[in-house]
């Protein structure tokens, strides 16, 4: 009977041990990142600096993102100076669910175009003759540059739309889940800046208000939907003076002799297997709209994207203005502008890793030319 409850103390013991030591663990961990949370605190000025529950709240979402940038950081790959870097930003007391809700619910792509009708295919250029390989393609560090058919050329090393006046300020969307608007009307007044000279900041609030097909202000949209809107109602986009942002629904209060920039034509195309084609527009045209996946940019400090970002259609849920490339770096990269505010990335942009679809980026690429 004695060798019986040995046994069992013995084996309760061990149970109570392996209980024991995660939550030590959790202790060690709480201990080590509370003065660092603190800090962040301070740092970010977060509201919640005296509210126990809610800092107590942030504080568990905090600790959930250390343990993310360990292993984002821990997967990358690639010289120190050009890997994606992870770290502190003022989204990582977000828990995953609120940063999906908040930041990622806003780009709701549309899987059938064709449900507009005509308008879609008659009212955008078709340039599905381009997209295909053929000998002689140039290769430059693994990115076939495709010049279409009738005329080949070495594209250049570097592209970078912001140096030439045509790229406007980084914004911040806040609340808003409207980063179809802003990467679209982004690359609207790029155009109109690389047509006149001047860079003049368009008005986002205006589509936020009046977009219809489906785009639905604060609450979500899509780049290429808008074009067709756009393009169907020959709305002209005021500027940002005249209709200014406010990131909020509202009525929409467009004049009826609206003077601003409109749409003349535009693109709209999946080149997951063409992103020569990307390159080809933003070294001959200009800044372009493409939807993204963002799921693990909470917490991006810089360099470049490569890795643990899927490219999948379903998982795309954000959107972005690409400004321009750079095939000399050992990691070729695109130049991504987003609209979280110049705190975010890299003073608001980002790097994402060329000839990969990486974070899906080559699904939805929209040009346009504007008048």
């Amino acid at each position: 009977m004695k060798k019986w409850w040995n046994w069992i103390l013995a084996v309760a013991l061990i149970c109570l041990l392996f209980i024991a030591i995660p939550i030590s663990l959790s202790k060690n961990k709480e201990q080590m990142y509370r003065p660092m949370f603190d800090e962040y605190v301070e740092k970010f000025n977060k509201s919640y600096k005296n509210k126990t529950d809610e800092y107590e709240t942030r504080f568990q979402h905090f600790m959930a993102s250390m343990e993310e940038i360990e292993r984002l950081n821990a997967e990358s790959r690639g010289p120190d100076d050009h890997r994606a870097r992870y770290g502190l930003t003022k989204l990582s007391d977000m828990s995953k669910a609120e940063y999906r809700e908040i930041h990622l619910s806003d780009e709701k792509v549309t899987k059938h175009p064709s449900h507009y009708g005509k308008t879609w295919k008659d009212r955008r250029k078709n340039h599905t003759d381009d997209h295909k390989r053929e000998p002689g393609d140039q290769i430059t560090n693994n990115v076939y540059v495709i010049i279409g058919r009738q005329k080949r050329a070495a594209l250049p090393m570097q592209v970078d739309w912001r140096t030439k006046g045509a790229v406007g300020p980084v914004r911040d969307q806040g609340m808003c889940g409207a980063c179809w608007a802003f990467s679209t009307v982004g690359a609207m007044e790029s155009m109109a800046a690389i047509n006149t000279g001047k860079m003049t900041t368009l008005s986002v609030q205006e589509v936020i208000d009046c977009a219809g097909l489906g785009n639905n202000g604060c609450a979500g949209g899509d780049i290429c939907v808008l074009l067709d809107w756009l393009a169907i109602t020959d709305t002209a986009v005021e500027t940002d003076s005249q209709y200014p942002l406010r990131l909020l629904d509202g009525a929409c209060r467009l004049p009826a002799n609206a003077t601003g920039v409109r749409l003349s034509s535009f693109t709209c195309d999946d080149l997951v297997a063409n992103e020569g084609r990307i390159l080809q527009m933003l070294a001959t045209h200009g800044p372009v709209a493409v939807a993204v996946n963002a799921l693990t940019w909470q917490n991006y400090l810089g360099g470049v994207v490569q890795y643990h970002c899927s490219g999948a259609k379903a998982d795309l849920n954000h959107a972005v203005q690409l400004v321009g490339y750079d095939l000399t770096k050992d990691i070729p990269y695109y130049i991504a502008k987003n609209s979280w505010g110049t705190e975010f990335g890299i003073n608001g942009y980002l790097h994402l890793a060329i000839g990969s679809n990486i974070c899906g980026l080559a699904n939805e690429v929209a040009s346009v030319d504007v008048i």
